[in-house]
């Protein structure tokens, strides 16, 4: 990351501790919802840390219940930055263009830059396909998560119609967290959670939800199976609010893209699972997702 600190020394002057104090007063950083927010904090608390540290300021996190309470607070104002899913940050942006800006994206340990939503089962209920989960209850994750709801809904849409007549029932678990708990313990006979499918099931992938479940000791991957996967999603973006100081942005910016290389672990932690890199990102990248959203949004 050395290069994007490069590019924005020549072309901004990063502001010191001093001078971000003297042009914002407090930082404030939006986790999306989909585990439970204890441990949301634990897992960004290293993160928090050394923005604080850059900074100079007080920074704090805040955990909404749902994505729509980030999402909402970077619209208003009271949230400054956020890793975004790509839905939710459709919906930022075509509620106001001009309310974020899309800073970097997280670069999986293969190099590639996308992830997908993954069906899941309870292996006890005989399920091993999406064609077989039909006349079962299935869940979603909640309406503003891209690979919980937006993408899979719209895929398994085109195959199979109408899917509240599809499944038996089909119900928004409240997040990924909940979805995957759900499925193992037999709330929901399946559902869509998301991984980036690098490594293997059983470890529940590299990264992605999937894979915090394991690595919270909330799941036992010998009772779930997988049964289906989406095309390629593009990784949610990091955002910060247009409004902040050009100075500001661009240093939370860049301590951001340097965790991967000074502090491994805290990158690993707020990404979800092992990772190479956070690099810039062209919103150009989440063009499809805008156009899958208004149509969401029609409907």
């Amino acid at each position: 990351m050395k290069k994007l600190l490069a590019v924005l020394a020549a072309t901004t002057v990063l502001a010191s501790p001093a001078f971000a104090q003297d042009a914002i007063k407090e930082f404030n950083i939006g986790i999306l919802g989909g585990e439970n927010a204890q441990d949301r904090i634990t897992g960004n608390e290293c993160y928090r840390a050394a923005i604080e540290a850059a900074l100079g300021v007080p920074v704090k996190l805040f955990t909404p219940a749902d994505y729509d309470g980030v999402i909402q607070g970077l619209l208003g104002g009271t949230i400054d930055m956020a890793w975004l899913g790509a839905s939710a940050y459709a919906k930022t942006v075509l509620t106001d263009e001009k309310a974020v800006e899309a800073r970097l994206i997280p670069v999986n340990v293969d190099g590639t830059q996308g992830y997908y939503s993954i069906g899941i089962a309870n292996k006890a209920s005989g399920i091993t396909s999406m064609d077989d989960a039909k006349g079962h209850s299935f869940a979603f994750a909640e309406p503003n998560s891209t690979s919980g709801y937006l993408v899979p809904a719209s895929e398994l849409t085109a195959k199979y119609g109408d899917l509240a007549a599809y499944f038996k029932s089909t119900a928004f678990s409240g997040g990924h967290e909940q979805t995957i708990v759900g499925v193992a313990n037999g709330t929901y006979d399946a559902g869509v959670t998301n991984a980036d499918m690098i490594g293997n099931f059983a470890d529940g992938y590299t990264s992605g939800a999937l894979r915090k479940a394991v690595d919270g000791g909330l799941v036992d991957m010998n009772n779930l199976v997988e049964i289906w996967h989406s095309a390629l999603i593009p990784n949610g973006p990091l955002v910060v609010r247009a409004a902040l100081p050009a100075d500001v942005k661009d240093k939370a910016t860049a301590v951001t893209a340097d965790l991967p290389e000074i502090d491994h672990a805290c990158a690993a932690s707020i990404n979800g699972g092992e990772l190479t890199d956070f690099v810039p990102v062209d919103a150009a990248v989440y063009a499809g997702i805008l156009e899958a959203r208004k149509l969401q949004d029609k409907q």
